[in-house]
Parts: C-alpha cells; sequence; structure tokens
C-alpha cells in the first residue's frame, strides 16, 4: 500500500522531479500535493483500495502525510 500510493503521488501529482517521499513527509505543507492534487489522490485511493472517502474525512490530518493516508484508509 504504502509503496503504491508513493508512487502515485510521485508520478502523477507531483509537478517538480521529486526523489522519494517519506511516509512522514507533510505532503500539504510543503506542496508535495496541491489541492488539484489532492482531488486526484482521493479519486486514485477510491479506485485503488476500493473505498469511500466521504468530504468529511478529507482533512489535513488524514491526508497530512503518506502514514496518516495509511492509517486512514486502514480503519475503512
Amino acid at each position: 500500500m504504502k509503496e503504491r500510493i508513493i508512487q502515485y503521488i510521485k508520478h502523477e501529482i507531483c509537478n517538480e522531479p521529486l526523489e522519494g517521499i517519506d511516509v512522514q513527509d507533510d505532503l500539504l505543507g510543503s506542496g508535495i500535493v496541491d489541492s488539484m492534487g489532492m482531488m486526484k489522490l482521493v479519486l486514485f485511493l477510491e479506485n485503488e483500495f476500493k473505498v469511500q472517502i466521504s468530504t468529511e474525512d478529507m482533512t489535513v490530518e488524514n491526508f497530512m502525510t503518506v502514514k496518516n493516508i495509511m492509517e486512514y484508509l486502514s480503519k475503512k
């Protein structure tokens, strides 16, 4: 799960090439994921992991880091 999410962010969302993304990197604060990227990421997660992400769940706490995303998905 971790590698799939990281690869998607690196190849489909980032506007600039990245060496790597750590599970603790602040995706939103660092600009790795912007608002449009967030929508693409949510659609990817829903399709890839067969989950439904509600508007209420689209919070900074759930999507700030890859670790937070994995923890959120494990609760679904």
